[in-house]
């Protein structure tokens, strides 16, 4: 891994555990990719943990962003790019069971050029949620 890579932590529950796999191989020559589970394949599983897993590694290393795939993400490209833009999103959250590889992509791509446009009313937003998560 290069020093200079951005660091991105992914998990998926079942529903989300082929599409996660297929997105780590996708990203990792361009971005440092950890993955928090699930390791492998387990019909049984629940998304709580691993979307736990993943905020707060994010929300700890505030350089880094996060991935998520479960069964019924809710992610689009123009939801991304919005979310990015308005919002400075640091976690997207795609759905394993509506979302094919070729639009994963072109989501996860939205979502990583994205820069927050930094004006007044964003910022006064931002800082509102930091306030509640005191």
């Amino acid at each position: 891994m290069k020093a200079n890579m951005k660091k991105i932590y992914i998990g998926a529950d079942h529903a989300g555990f082929e599409l996660k796999e297929k997105l780590k191989k996708y990203l990792k020559k361009s971005y440092n990719i950890i993955d928090l589970g699930n390791k492998k394949f387990e019909i049984n599983d629940d998304y709580p943990l691993f979307g736990r897993r993943v905020a707060l590694k994010v929300a700890k290393d505030k350089k880094s962003l996060g991935i998520l795939v479960c069964g019924s993400g809710t992610e689009h490209i123009k939801d991304a790019f919005l979310a990015k833009k308005d919002d400075d999103m640091n976690v997207l959250c795609l759905g394993g069971r509506n979302t094919d590889f070729q639009n994963a992509k072109k989501i996860v791509d939205k979502f990583l050029n994205t820069k927050f446009e930094s004006v007044k009313k964003r910022i006064r937003r931002l800082n509102e949620i930091r306030k509640l998560e005191r």
